[in-house]
């Protein structure tokens, strides 16, 4: 899970609909579905709506990188969710 920290950060310094504040949601979301998963192999309909948040999260991302590449680099480093990469 996302470390709470992070979530109270970014929830007092950032509005509810914040694109740092869904990725967050969007990224817990994604791992419970993640271990879902591993128990329920067979399960399309969860396969399918990963991949749908999977998607959501990476244009958000992308919207992010392109807008502000501080505010990026500071959530990226913050979720530690994957490799951090640059542009």
């Amino acid at each position: 899970m996302v470390k709470p920290s992070l979530i109270s950060v970014i929830s007092q310094k950032e509005n509810k609909g914040s694109v740092e504040f869904q990725v967050v949601n969007f990224t817990n979301k994604i791992r419970r579905l993640t271990s879902h998963l591993e128990l329920h192999k067979k399960d399309s309909s969860s396969q399918r709506g990963l991949r749908k948040i999977l998607g959501k999260r990476q244009r958000l991302l992308d919207y992010l990188s392109k807008k502000n590449i501080e505010r990026y680099k500071e959530l990226i480093r913050g979720l530690d969710s994957r490799e951090k990469k640059t542009r």
